[in-house]
């Protein structure tokens, strides 16, 4: 019971404390205050003046003046009518595609400037047009300046296909190829490619005032698959024998990750049959199948696994349009058929060296490409023979440089692979 009245008593206490509050606040004097405030207002001549709209886009291969304009939200037949009528725009900007294209209109969507930046590949310059509008007509300047090169840092899991988790990375394509060609020694990307594999990668981006036009080389990679890891450094060797100016790709050893043979003739494809019996489609019997079939659309680029010379460049029976070529101690491939040739009898290719385009020639139910190992003279698994191919070593004398690059290089691809964990919180 005491309890009770001691809270009861504290409730009271408050309530009295709240409403003498309450009676300050009636008491205090109230006095009212008033100030003439000047109206900020514009007519919509000087606002529709001042407005400036900004957008950027790529062009297309079948971009029109017009249509090209139009996408930009430009509205002005004066510019389009410049754009017609401009040797340098017809030569460089409509039907080309990947131009990067920045406009600056007015309200009435009238063009006041545009800008078009683009690099030939290979090239460490990129081209700048500037057409700016002085009145009812317009001037235009062309000029070239060297590229910025940035360095960007990409990761993603596969899920269905290296393509698709470097998309979802917003990593370019042509770095996607550049680690299917890094890594083609190790992993075979048409049949050992698994959901969960995952990568980091670091690659270069070539800038035009601050604006990236494409991605560049690849300098360090790490691939994931089937839970075994690979390693790729970007390293030039000044003591290699056969091209000191140019560089390659190591692992963390410093054994160049380039072999005497690719594992395929294709960037991206699939294996519709492989190095084993099999029940052939047209004879309708059952036969060891001494090669590989790749499926692939025709005009598929074919490119020679390895350095040698064409041995037969033409049609010859049940291989349709076919290439051989002769490369050292005794080893044959063969492509065959193809639907175009593109090299001759008696031509030295180089590894990675486009041969012809994937056809239906011969005996092919189909589109694609069969291709065939062999030493002297006898059918070998092409897979087996490009794992087996030997592959070099850096230099006794470039070896702590490697070492001092490839340790930098590791931190990176960790601050890579630690994007896609953050995107993934």
């Amino acid at each position: 019971m005491a309890a009770v009245a001691i809270v009861l008593s504290l409730a009271g206490g408050g309530a009295l404390a709240i409403a003498g509050f309450d009676a300050t606040l009636d008491n205090t004097p109230v006095r009212s205050v008033l100030e003439t405030v000047t109206a900020l207002t514009q007519t919509s001549n000087s606002t529709d003046k001042a407005l400036l709209l900004f957008r950027s886009d790529l062009s297309r291969t079948n971009d029109t003046a017009d249509s090209l304009l139009n996408r930009l939200g430009v509205s002005d037949s004066q510019a389009a009518s410049f754009l017609r009528t401009s040797g340098v725009a017809r030569q460089n900007l409509l039907g080309r595609a990947a131009r990067l294209v920045s406009v600056e209109t007015n309200a009435d969507h009238q063009l006041n400037r545009m800008t078009v930046r683009w690099a030939i590949d290979g090239s460490d310059q990129f081209s700048r047009w500037v057409v700016t509008r002085v009145g009812n007509t317009f001037t235009e300047q062309l000029e070239t300046a060297p590229l910025q090169v940035n360095q960007r840092l990409g990761s993603s899991t596969i899920q269905s296909s290296l393509f698709a988790a470097t998309d979802d990375a917003n990593i370019p394509d042509s770095v996607a190829v550049q680690l299917a060609d890094i890594f083609a020694g190790d992993i075979d990307f048409h049949r050992a490619l698994r959901k969960g594999d995952r990568f980091s990668v670091v690659y270069e981006s070539l800038e035009a005032d601050g604006e990236t036009l494409r991605a560049g080389r690849v300098v360090s990679a790490e691939f994931v698959n089937n839970g075994k890891t690979h390693q790729a450094f970007w390293f030039k060797d000044p003591e290699a024998k056969d091209s000191p100016k140019e560089g390659g790709y190591y692992n963390a050893e410093g054994m160049s990750l380039r072999r005497a043979y690719l594992v395929s003739p294709l960037a991206f494809s699939r294996v519709t049959s492989g190095f084993k019996m099999r029940f052939h489609p047209i004879l309708q019997t059952w036969r060891a199948h001494l090669g590989v079939d790749y499926a692939a659309p025709i005009g598929t680029p074919v490119r020679s696994v390895g350095r040698g010379v064409v041995d037969v460049a033409g049609e010859q029976g049940g291989f349709g349009n076919v290439v051989m070529v002769k490369h050292a101690n005794g080893h044959t491939t063969v492509y065959a058929h193809l639907s175009r040739i593109m090299v001759k009898r008696g031509q030295t290719v180089s590894q990675n060296q486009t041969l012809g385009l994937v056809g239906a020639t011969g005996w092919a139910t189909g589109p694609h490409l069969h291709f065939e190992f062999r030493v002297n003279g006898r059918h070998q698994d092409p897979l087996t023979m490009a794992r087996k191919s030997e592959s070099t070593e850096i230099s006794a004398a470039a070896r702590e440089q490697f070492k001092r690059q490839a340790s930098l290089a590791k931190v990176d691809l960790a601050a890579a692979a630690s994007l896609q964990a953050s995107r993934a919180e």
